[in-house]
């Protein structure tokens, strides 16, 4: 069956998944192979729960009418994303980066939400399979689409923009993420700029930050839409930014007071004012929308339990969002600090080196008692009266639990594996 006659019977259903444990009625089921299993053995349970049509690439699972057979699901996936997306012909912005995509995703919705319907990628479905269920959640009352981005190897943002054929882009920043599958920090900025790449070949647009030296010259042969805080000839110009611990900033006579913590999160906030101001929202609206954003899944929460202040940052962590975080930390006007730091993925063989660096970065901090967790930490360990190595969470969590913490400010950092949230347990 051609994509377009497949995208027909998608038009008849509701949604599309991959997942029968998440099976509603009239949705279709694509059935792709996974390392553990071969979804389409579960073509017939899919169907029995509702679905609409399945997607199969194996004739043996054939059940009825209703099985629609391909050479390949995953690719049949992709092919009517793109197509699904050229059908509806709406704006599409695109962002990546090593840092903050998500973040910067939410707040760029919230602030375009105040005049379109939007739709954006949910949570992070990013990656080949995510960006094109992304492409297929919009609607024809959808009026601008964001969709984030994912990478950990070169060719892969290519790979996705080449399917979601976005009119603008952002990358956030050049960080060390997954240095192991980029091949170290040159191999992130070729991989990430391969967005931009793609905006120069088609003559779409990138936002740009003219603070970001790298980002500029980068974008030299861009079409551009930019914002700075140094530079007059921006698009956009932002009069200041601080943090403490909340990022405010200033543009144009508006001061938005945020709910996010930490300097390193003010060009998430000025980008989405440039793109609000760019689809011609109001200054007052973005301003609004902004003030009222509240980061939730371990994403710079500022939690207080019992008499303990404390930052959350536990969702992912590279050598690049430690240190600002880090930094950040150090800087707020507190007492009484705590840092409970985990192990960083994805590093390759620069993981040791990458540690040591955030080791030395706090190894003079003697105002600071800090945990470190993880194989990694541990390996760098040194002797101190306030820094504390654990290989792992359990030792640690056994050691932590008798300090019985009162009246601190804690930071909780590292990446997704490492589940640091589980520190809340203990305080």
């Amino acid at each position: 069956m051609e994509i377009n006659q497949i995208h027909q019977k998608f038009l008849e259903c509701a949604a599309v998944s991959t997942d029968t444990r998440k099976i509603t009625s009239q949705v279709m089921f694509f059935a792709i192979k996974g390392e553990r299993f071969d979804a389409n053995t579960f073509a017939k349970e899919a169907l029995e729960k509702g679905a609409s049509y399945v997607i199969i690439d194996n004739e043996k699972y054939f059940v009825d009418e209703r099985t629609i057979l391909v050479k390949d699901s995953l690719t049949a996936l992709q092919e009517l994303a793109t197509f699904h997306r050229n059908y509806l012909k709406l704006p599409i912005i695109a962002l990546t980066g090593s840092n903050g995509k998500t973040t910067t995703k939410e707040l760029i919705n919230v602030v375009l939400q105040k005049k379109y319907n939007v739709k954006a990628t949910v949570g992070n479905l990013n990656n080949h399979i995510g960006v094109p269920l992304t492409l297929l959640s919009f609607n024809e009352e959808t009026e601008i689409g964001i969709v984030e981005m994912g990478a950990n190897h070169q060719k892969e943002i290519q790979f996705l923009c080449e399917l979601a054929q976005p009119d603008f882009g952002y990358i956030t920043n050049f960080g060390k993420a997954h240095l192991e599958g980029f091949g170290g920090t040159e191999g992130v900025i070729k991989g990430k700029s391969e967005m931009y790449d793609y905006l120069r070949k088609h003559d779409k647009f990138a936002f740009v930050n003219l603070d970001d030296a790298i980002q500029v010259e980068k974008t030299k042969d861009n079409l551009r839409i930019t914002f700075s805080l140094t530079n007059d000839e921006a698009s956009v110009k932002i009069k200041s930014v601080e943090a403490n611990p909340f990022v405010k900033i200033t543009f144009d006579g508006q001061v938005v007071n945020s709910n996010l913590i930490g300097i390193y999160n003010a060009n998430n906030i000025n980008v989405a004012v440039t793109i609000g101001r760019y689809f011609k929202i109001a200054d007052e609206q973005i301003k609004e929308a902004l003030e009222t954003y509240v980061p939730d899944n371990n994403r710079s929460q500022l939690l207080h339990k019992k008499t303990n202040e404390i930052i959350l940052d536990a969702y992912n962590a590279n050598p690049s969002s430690m240190e600002v975080a880090i930094k950040n930390f150090l800087e707020l006007d507190k007492t009484n600090k705590i840092a409970v730091l985990g192990d960083m993925f994805e590093l390759g063989t620069e993981s040791l080196a990458e540690h040591k660096n955030i080791v030395d970065l706090l190894k003079n901090q003697s105002d600071v008692q800090t945990y470190f967790v993880g194989k990694d930490f541990y390996a760098n360990k040194i002797q101190t009266d306030f820094m504390h190595f654990f290989e792992t969470f359990e030792t640690f969590a056994e050691a932590f639990a008798q300090t019985k913490a009162q009246h601190k400010t804690m930071l909780i950092k590292g990446s997704r594996g490492m589940a640091l949230e589980r520190v809340l347990e203990l305080v």
